[in-house]
């Protein structure tokens, strides 16, 4: 499938980072420029962005759309000729903001900490799925949107909009502090190498992955779930980790 660019409306969003720039331009004003965000997606091509273990950008499963990132359904599997993209570059301390929709019953993710040396794109991830139909969802808070996927549990009444609808994700690393924000809320929060975390790490999937749980330099990635979802508005500045006292 050839990859196709729209014209966008430029809209003003009305709350939080992206009240100065417009929805899915891919557009930072001149104060996050000089606070330095970056931008992740540029809202109208595949630069920066390219398939996980691959030279280049998926030819099929992914479109660029209306200033969007936008997945294509393929059945609720990934798809062999398209899968899950990765920033071409590695960040290990910083403050990633995006927004995300899915269409109901869709399930994906935004991993972090991702590296190749893996077998596979095993990381940390930011859940992104429909609480309400997937059945992922259903096993328990920490498989729902916003947890620490299959380790640490989003909290009940979180502040989620319905699949249909955007919400905005953060990502915040800072040394070995984790947060996990949605629409504005902070949802969960965990310290790298703790007795607590790797105590939820020994009850989940990833219990015998050396070195989940650890802080790396690594790629962010977008999953390829096999469902539709929509990113805009991607982007990272790069932070100082606090100096321990």
């Amino acid at each position: 499938m050839r990859i196709r660019f729209a014209a966008v409306v430029l809209v003003a969003a009305s709350t939080g980072l992206f009240a100065q720039a417009p929805q899915g331009t891919g557009a930072l004003s001149a104060a996050e420029r000089a606070e330095g965000w970056r931008l992740l997606f540029d809202g109208a091509t595949t630069k920066g962005w390219r398939g996980f273990k691959k030279p280049a950008f998926p030819a099929r499963g992914w479109l660029i759309e209306s200033g969007t990132i936008k997945h294509l359904a393929s059945g609720g599997e990934p798809s062999p000729d398209s899968g899950d993209i990765i920033t071409t570059d590695v960040f290990d301390d910083f403050d990633l903001r995006f927004e995300w929709r899915v269409v109901p019953g869709a399930n994906s993710g935004v991993k972090y900490f991702v590296t190749e040396e893996r077998d596979g794109p095993i990381a940390h991830e930011y859940q992104v799925i429909d609480d309400e139909r997937h059945p992922d969802a259903k096993i328990g808070p920490h498989r729902a949107t916003a947890a620490l996927y299959d380790a640490i549990a989003a909290p009940a009444g979180k502040k989620l909009k319905p699949a249909g609808e955007f919400n905005e994700g953060r990502i915040l690393v800072r040394g070995l502090h984790v947060e996990h924000w949605l629409n504005g809320a902070k949802v969960i929060e965990y310290e790298l190498g703790s007795p607590a975390l790797m105590a939820a790490k020994a009850k989940s999937k990833f219990k015998d992955v050396a070195g989940w749980g650890e802080k790396l330099k690594g790629h962010i990635l977008l999953q390829d779930h096999g469902d539709e979802v929509v990113f805009r508005n991607l982007r990272l500045r790069e932070l100082r980790p606090r100096p321990t006292q």
